[in-house]
């Protein structure tokens, strides 16, 4: 490959977990003051399952229009703005009250690309990106960055749509075949397998053969529980 592109939440730094707690503090109280309307889709967020299956790789809008649809509600699009602006506020309280570091195993890759002289983009839904980006430290191994706020610059739809990685790979001049893909999103290794990408990468943060599958339905070429396995480094 001569190029390549990085999700960000979850795949460069641990934010998914950030993302997953605001998202069920968001959405948990938007269940208690409107019940689903059917009793048996009247339980919790659950911040595995339902966070991966659907909002992580997402916008704001698509992951709570996403969420609130699987529970059966018929919404105007007012309300689901409001779920996702209280997302946004419970998430950003979050990102200040706390450090968010890049994954080891993913900074080593990255000093291995960035000293080989292949070109890398982040990617990510979020607006925060690149707040993110430069907190971790792992802003300057970047040749190009594609956030959530260009990303609505852009007009570019949400994953699985290969909008987002697509538009990375032109800024860092390199074709989608000729790129590779790093993703912990089931919408996102979808997006990397519809965007032709040369090689899709899929972590497993969960670290259970279930979802390691779904990664590889969705197009995951390889899955890997951290991306320092794809080093060819010595073993203790």
């Amino acid at each position: 490959m001569a190029a390549m592109v990085f999700d960000t939440d979850g795949v460069i730094t641990d934010s998914a977990r950030v993302h997953a707690a605001a998202w069920k503090e968001a959405l948990d109280a938007f269940m208690d003051q409107h019940p689903p309307p059917a009793a048996e889709n009247r339980r919790p967020f659950d911040i595995r399952g339902d966070y991966l299956a659907y909002v992580d790789g997402k916008s704001r809008l698509d992951g709570a229009h996403s969420f609130l649809i699987s529970r059966g509600y018929k919404l105007p699009q007012t309300a689901v703005q409001e779920v996702a602006a209280a997302k946004e506020k419970l998430f950003t309280k979050r990102l200040r009250d706390g450090r968010i570091e890049a994954y080891p195993g993913t900074v080593r890759l990255l000093r291995a690309l960035h000293g080989a002289g292949l070109p890398m983009a982040a990617a990510s839904a979020s607006r925060h990106a690149r707040e993110l980006l430069t907190a971790a430290e792992v802003l300057d191994f970047f040749d190009a960055l594609v956030d959530g706020g260009e990303s609505a610059r852009l007009g570019l739809p949400s994953k699985p749509d290969p909008a987002l990685f697509l538009e990375a790979s032109r800024q860092l001049g390199i074709p989608p075949a000729r790129t590779a893909v790093a993703e912990d999103a089931l919408a996102g290794v979808e997006a990397g397998r519809r965007g032709g990408f040369g090689l899709v990468i899929g972590v497993n943060r969960t670290a259970t053969a279930d979802f390691a599958t779904q990664l590889r339905q969705h197009g995951a070429d390889v899955v890997v529980a951290d991306l320092a396995d794809l080093l060819d480094e010595p073993k203790d």
